[in-house]
């Protein structure tokens, strides 16, 4: 197949398009800045310039584009030849923090999925099939069951990216009605690969990890019976090439890629203790939890990174995934302990996890 990949510069769009090239397939990496591209393991992806001509099977192009303007910031012979030749669109362009603005959010993820619906549209004959990347986390502030199908429920949001993020969705599905072949792929929490936690760019969880064991970070408000949906990155690429090459079958429905075996978070702290150079922190209910005690360094940390986290601390969502299995058979392995401990000993490796030791040596 013939396909572009929107946010080819991140960690999944980097990832997924030398696996789809790996596989035979012919990638148009959409690229908004100049980015080299790897692999999560870090082997660096053969790519070669957009000449206005689609790549050959098993070959990397990269186009610079932006999502965020009409017609994908592309000139109009590009426009055309894209449009004329592709099999599949992979939409995985997103502004992804937890404290940006309204209008990097308005501007990003709802435009940017409006321009690539439009773009889609401009097919020779039918629309081009489009894999749009979501967040399981579009279910809000939830616990219990969150069902493959469901969107709207009512659910709270904690912040705009989780909302935009739904709002993509309504979107898409508002294309699909009218006519063509849409998945949506919603990822839970995105770590490291299963086999030797591997990570090609620490974000989002890392940065929260890596505050704690430093010992940074000494108080979290949880709730006793919160939990993550830690999922591995080759179980998610897996389940993308899976949806990608499956997509006659695969359209009007949304996948969830996740672990389907959340962590409760307090087996986090207990992982942490079993690294004695490591700080576990202490947990508090989050109605007793109190800035104001905390250090003033701590309360900074809390104002920039904490807070953006303290839902995920607090609620507890089992995501059903049952469509990726009757699609292809595919499951995610358990994140067990064995797995968490390869995560942690990949960044202590790597020296991203430092511990307390460390960190009072280097001060």
């Amino acid at each position: 197949m013939r396909i572009l990949v929107t946010g080819a510069g991140g960690l999944l769009g980097s990832e997924l398009s030398g696996a789809l090239a790996e596989r035979g397939h012919a990638v148009i990496a959409m690229l908004h800045r100049n980015t080299a591209m790897h692999r999560n393991d870090g082997r660096p992806l053969s790519v070669r310039p957009w000449d206005g001509t689609l790549p050959p099977p098993g070959k990397i192009a990269d186009l610079r584009g932006d999502v965020r303007q009409p017609g994908l910031g592309l000139d109009g012979e590009s426009l055309a030849e894209i449009a004329r030749g592709l099999d599949l669109v992979i939409h995985g362009a997103a502004a992804t923090g937890f404290n940006l603005s309204e209008r990097v959010y308005q501007e990003v993820n709802i435009g940017g999925t409006a321009n690539v619906l439009a773009l889609i549209g401009q097919g020779e004959q039918v629309p081009i099939p489009l894999l749009h990347l979501s967040t399981a986390y579009v279910c809000g502030e939830r616990s219990g069951p969150v069902g493959e199908g469901e969107l709207d429920v009512g659910q709270r949001f904690t912040n705009g990216y989780e909302s935009s993020k739904a709002e993509a969705e309504r979107l898409v599905r508002a294309a699909q009605q009218r006519g063509g072949t849409h998945a949506v792929a919603r990822p839970s929490i995105v770590v490291g690969r299963y086999c030797d936690g591997i990570i090609g760019q620490f974000t989002k969880i890392y940065a929260l990890i890596r505050l704690v064991t430093a010992g940074r970070i000494h108080i979290l408000p949880a709730a006793p019976c919160a939990s993550l949906d830690l999922v591995p990155i080759d179980h998610v690429i897996g389940g993308l090439i899976d949806i990608a090459e499956r997509m006659a079958a695969a359209s009007g429905r949304t996948y969830h890629l996740v672990s389907g075996a959340p962590v409760p978070v307090a087996t986090l702290r207990t992982l942490a203790l079993a690294y004695p150079h490591l700080h576990a922190p202490r947990f508090v209910p989050p109605e007793t939890f109190e800035r104001a005690r905390l250090t003033r360094v701590e309360q900074y940390l809390d104002r920039q990174v904490t807070s953006f986290y303290a839902s995920y601390l607090q609620r507890d969502p089992w995501f059903q995934n049952a469509n990726l299995r009757a699609l292809s058979g595919r499951r995610c392995p358990r994140p067990d302990q064995a797995f968490l401990r390869r995560m942690i000993d990949y960044g202590i490796a790597t020296g991203y996890l430092r511990g307390r030791s460390v960190q009072r040596t280097s001060g």
